[in-house]
């Protein structure tokens, strides 16, 4: 698709990946993220938004045109046909988004390019990449990180975790795998490493 080497970042909540792509950025690598992607298919105006709207009611959008995201979880999490349904239509925008985005990128002189994604392999994405690096940690630390960076009650959190995939469903479909289970110096040197082999 490109010139470019594109790598996948992925791994569950908490386990460090926006510490592991802060190195990636700093060793020449442009930085694409997920989430920022996730928020730009569904701005005010549109057809994403309009598409949403049409599956889970015109409520889902305020006065203002945007997108009320707090009604939008509540309906499409509310079960797994809503969760599909959800997916669906976004996760198709965010694939041609971060294609696009990639070939900008390249135009613009970028030869390495990390993608930061916690749904990788759920949005389809990780076709898009070179390679797959996933990040993983112990649950407990997980759970303390998450704890200190977004000011979550413990319980909420771990129902959050709980839902997502066990390491297993990120270390059998990477190329490579950090274990973040010590310092940042430690992350450093793990992702250095990595970074060496790609």
């Amino acid at each position: 698709m490109s010139k470019a080497k594109v790598v996948g970042l992925t791994g569950p909540m908490g386990s460090g990946k926006s510490a592991v792509a802060k190195i990636f950025v700093e060793n020449g690598y442009k930085l694409i993220d997920a989430d920022k992607v996730a928020r730009e298919v569904v701005e005010k105006g549109s057809k994403t938004l309009e598409k949403l709207s049409k599956s889970f009611g015109d409520d889902i959008i305020n006065p203002d045109g945007t997108l009320n995201r707090k009604l939008l979880s509540k309906r499409a999490f509310s079960s797994d046909d809503g969760a599909k349904r959800l997916n669906a239509i976004t996760h198709p925008a965010i694939v041609s988004l971060v294609e696009k985005r990639i070939l900008k990128y390249v135009a613009d002189g970028f030869d390495s390019i990390v993608y930061d994604a916690p749904l990788l392999f759920e949005s389809g994405t990780d076709k898009l990449c070179d390679k797959v690096v996933s990040v993983i940690a112990p649950k407990q630390q997980r759970i303390s990180r998450v704890k200190n960076r977004d000011n979550m009650v413990q319980s909420d959190i771990e129902s959050r975790m709980n839902a997502q995939h066990d390491d297993s469903f990120y270390t059998e479909k990477s190329d490579f795998v950090i274990k973040n289970d010590s310092d940042l110096e430690t992350l450093f040197e793990k992702t250095k490493a990595v970074l060496e082999k790609l």
